[in-house]
Parts: structure tokens; C-alpha cells; sequence
């Protein structure tokens, strides 16, 4: 019988760019979201992975999860478009955003770089065997979970991760979600 590896994927609080719609920056979080993540229980592992982005390091050190950083769980590299107002983007370029996993007019990344990215993380967090939290981004979060449902990579934009909820996945020779109440 194969060992069932756990892994909690957890998303970071709330910041002024969530708060306003903006294309994100390196930010800290906001004073509401310090307290809705000090008021979060305490979430236990083997291992501790972050984001390297200062409000997924604020939110784990927030929840007590003291870990190294993984540039792999780093945000969605909006390119040009970071720091800027999401209504501020031509819309026909947010619409090919939006609804083109290819898309790259912006500079950063295209989805279906995140989805590989997150891809190949999954095959080494299995691969290791640790029982796993990885305090990220939404992006990181959505593609985990295209990845172990074998979802097309234009469903990406149609799953909402609120700020820190939590992704539970288990690894039995593949991937499963469990949702938690």
C-alpha cells in the first residue's frame, strides 16, 4: 500500500493590489489581512515552503510556518502590466489575457508557463515525499489544481482562491484535491 503524501497549499492575505484590482507588486499585506491571518489556525508539516514575494513570507511568518522560499510558487509575472490598474489594460488585451493561456503582450508570463512551472514543482514535492505546506499565490493554487483535475489551461481564470484559504492535495501516485470544510 503506497504512502499518501499531504500537501496544503495555502494563499497569501490580503493586499492593496487584491483590495483595488491591481496587477500586483512585491507588497506587504494589509492591516486586514494581518489580522484575518493572525486570527487563522495553525496549520502543521514536515516541511515549509514560500513565495518569495514579501506577502507570502509575511503571511506564513504570520501563521508561525517558519520555511524556505521556492521561486517556483512566485506569482504570475504580469510584465509591464505589474503595479498597474486591471482597468487600465486595453480591453482587448485583457480579454486575450483572460482568455488566452498563451497570451504574453504584457512581457511576463503566459499561464501555460505558470501551469508547467507549478507542473514540475508537483513532480518534485512528490518525489520527496515530505508532508508539504507552500504558502503562494492564487496562480500557483489554480494551476495545481488544473494540473491534478487534467483541466484545460483556459479554465484557469474561472477558479476564485480567496486570501488565505487552503488547498488540500494528496499524492497517491497522482495528485487529489479534498476539500475542506
Amino acid at each position: 500500500m503506497q504512502k499518501v503524501l499531504r500537501l496544503d497549499l495555502v494563499s497569501h492575505g490580503m493586499t492593496e493590489a487584491m483590495r483595488k484590482a491591481r496587477f500586483p507588486v512585491d507588497e506587504p499585506l494589509t492591516e486586514a489581512g494581518r489580522r484575518a491571518v493572525a486570527e487563522c489556525g495553525r496549520l502543521h508539516a514536515a516541511r515549509v515552503l514560500t513565495a518569495p514575494e514579501r506577502r507570502a513570507v509575511e503571511t506564513a511568518a504570520l501563521l508561525g510556518l517558519l520555511g524556505e522560499e521556492d521561486d517556483r510558487l512566485r506569482d504570475l509575472d504580469a510584465g509591464a502590466w505589474r503595479g498597474g490598474e486591471l482597468m487600465s489594460v486595453p480591453q482587448d488585451d485583457l480579454y486575450a489575457w483572460l482568455t488566452d493561456p498563451k497570451f504574453r503582450g504584457h512581457g511576463g508570463e503566459a499561464v501555460i508557463d505558470v501551469i508547467e512551472r507549478t507542473r514540475q514543482w508537483l513532480i518534485d514535492i512528490a518525489e520527496q515525499g515530505l508532508p508539504t505546506i507552500a504558502v503562494t499565490h492564487p496562480a500557483i493554487i489554480r494551476a495545481a489544481m488544473l494540473i491534478t483535475l487534467e483541466a484545460p489551461a483556459n479554465s484557469f481564470w474561472r477558479i476564485d482562491i480567496p486570501p488565505i484559504g487552503v488547498t488540500r492535495m494528496h499524492y497517491r501516485g497522482e495528485w487529489t484535491l479534498q476539500f475542506r470544510t
